[in-house]
């Protein structure tokens, strides 16, 4: 690293001091970061952040004294910082991982329950890509506890419309995120009525989470929310999320579009990709496609959603702004394939508005 280039500062919070240890090792190995401090708890890691002041927390969800959740939330609304989650591969512990994220974790690493060494030097790229992209990242204060998303019905579905009116059942959304995308998603699903039509989105998420992932947003939106299946049928009201580990694309079959859900080398280094599901959007559905790409690094999707534009579909991007980080969307503009650039909380509404203009409804207030 060049002289007065200045390092990425980590402090690990891990109870395991054999996983402080060798996430300090791997965080050392690196030029451009180094470990400043190992806290055991989360009780040590306050006084810790007090003192050193690091650029980058890494924190285990599961911890004596205090909950790692508790303190992120705490953490968040007090000292807003970006923070890696190291989680657990269990169902209690994909779960908890995106409560992590809906307080303001930027992402998250899932470290195996056994081979607890060689599981964490193996992940050593994950690991330090993911404190890289933390340091650089847009992160927001936690929202009081009261706003945060109950599991049940919230304020953002409530005011969401009923109804956007008589529409082609021909008509898909297809959304690609990666960091940041579980909550940019979750805000622009909520936002979608009932009888929208179908949402197809590739989040990317490794396998044991989207199954949790999905679960979670069928219990806050008015659509239904699962995790695709291969060879079911694409249907209006309904978002499919690509399960992790495996790349989501669309067919025909017939009158009837269907998920296919296949294994695969990776794409631009990413398993489910963007990319995939894009280019099958412009190959099978063409104009009556929406494109909406959310926050994420790198460009996974980019050059396919311009072949969705070429094809005819009309393409929403975020904004920096309103981005965690600002990367597929940057690479989607400058690929040439947005339409529009909006921040998140105007892209939902934006599509309904579409959707009126092209389904064949006049637009009208909900």
């Amino acid at each position: 690293m060049a002289p007065g280039i200045k390092k990425t500062r980590v402090l690990v919070v891990d109870d395991s001091a054999l996983a402080r240890s060798l996430l300090g090792e791997i965080i050392n190995r690196q030029s451009d970061m180094e470990c400043v401090g190992a806290a055991s708890d989360p009780l040590v890691a306050r006084k810790m952040i007090r003192d050193i002041n690091p650029d980058v927390l890494t924190l285990d969800v599961e911890m004596p004294r205090m909950d790692g959740i508790d303190f992120l939330g705490k953490l968040m609304r007090l000292r807003p910082m970006p923070v890696v989650m190291v989680s657990t591969l269990t169902e209690r512990g994909a779960e908890v991982t995106l409560r992590a994220l809906e307080l303001g974790a930027v992402d998250f690493v899932a470290k195996p329950k056994i081979g607890l060494a060689d599981g964490i030097r193996a992940l050593e790229t994950d690991i330090t890509d993911k404190i890289r992209i933390a340091a650089a990242a847009h992160v927001r204060r936690a929202p009081p506890v009261a706003s945060l998303p109950p599991a049940g019905a919230t304020s953002t579905a409530a005011a969401a419309p009923r109804s956007i009116g008589r529409l082609s059942t021909e008509k898909i959304i297809f959304i690609g995120a990666s960091t940041g995308g579980t909550e940019a998603t979750r805000e622009l699903l909520m936002q979608l009525p009932a009888d929208s039509p179908a949402v197809m989105i590739t989040q990317h998420m490794p396998p044991g989470f989207t199954t949790s992932y999905a679960k979670r947003l069928d219990g806050l939106c008015r659509i239904s929310v699962k995790e695709a299946i291969d060879g079911e049928r694409v249907l209006p009201g309904h978002a499919y999320v690509a399960p992790g580990g495996m790349h989501l694309s669309v067919e025909r079959s017939g009158a009837n579009y269907i998920a296919r859900v296949r294994d695969g080398d990776p794409v631009n280094r990413h398993k489910p990709s963007v990319e995939v599901l894009f280019r099958s959007a412009a190959r099978v559905v063409g104009p009556n496609a929406l494109g909406v790409m959310l926050t994420g690094m790198g460009a996974d999707g980019a050059l396919a959603m311009k072949e969705m534009r070429e094809a005819g579909s009309y393409n929403l991007v975020q904004d920096e702004a309103s981005c965690v980080v600002y990367g597929m969307p940057r690479e989607a503009v400058a690929a040439g394939a947005a339409h529009e650039v909006l921040p998140l909380l105007q892209i939902a509404p934006q599509l309904i508005a579409r959707l009126r203009q092209t389904g064949g409804v006049a637009m009208h207030r909900v």
